[in-house]
Order: C-alpha cells, then sequence, then structure tokens
C-alpha cells in the first residue's frame, strides 16, 4: 500500500513540474518576448536617426532634428527657428526619415 502511494505522489510531482513549465513559457511568450521586440525596435530607430528627421516626442510635440550627441538631441519645434529645445533621445517616441527630393528641392 505504500508503494501505491508513493507512486501517486510522484506523479502529482511531476504533473506539478509540467505545470510549472508551461506557466513559465506561457509568461514568456505572451510578456518577455514582446517586450523585449519592442525594445529592441526602439533601440534600432534611436540609433538609426539622422540630422533633418521628423520626430514625434513622448508628449506629442511635432519636430525636426538639427543635432545628435550620445545622449542628447537638438530639436527645432514649428517654424520658429528661434525654437531649439536639447532633449534626451528616450524622449522620442517615433522618428520619420527625411524624404530626399524635399532637401534636394529645399536648397
Amino acid at each position: 500500500m505504500y508503494s501505491l502511494a508513493a507512486a501517486a505522489a510522484s506523479g502529482g510531482v511531476g504533473l506539478m513540474a509540467i505545470y510549472m513549465v508551461a506557466l513559465v513559457a506561457i509568461f514568456y511568450f505572451l510578456l518577455l518576448r514582446p517586450q523585449r521586440k519592442e525594445q529592441q525596435r526602439v533601440a534600432a530607430m534611436l540609433a538609426d536617426m539622422a540630422v533633418g528627421d521628423s520626430i514625434v516626442t513622448t508628449s506629442g510635440f511635432y519636430g525636426v532634428i538639427l543635432d545628435i550627441t550620445d545622449d542628447v538631441v537638438i530639436v527645432e519645434f514649428g517654424n520658429n527657428k528661434n525654437c531649439r529645445i536639447p532633449m534626451k533621445k528616450e524622449a522620442i517616441a517615433e522618428v520619420e526619415k527625411a524624404d530626399a527630393s524635399y532637401e534636394t528641392s529645399e536648397k
């Protein structure tokens, strides 16, 4: 009788281990993996920025990049040439690449 109880208990532990592995896998694929992909996308976007690109900040302001350093970007907002603000790269939500035909027609 003792061996049946021991076998049932070991089967329960094995089943519990399978449930734990399944929960960890679900947690990884639903939460961690998408977050990591988004972080990689944002890092690639920030690394690919160039002078002249249009941006949208996390607070919703539209501007154009004038200068880029390691972690600071100088952005010009609106048509006023005096409105140039330094801001952190992390405050940029979207980047739209500058159109090459627009740049050549502007000069």
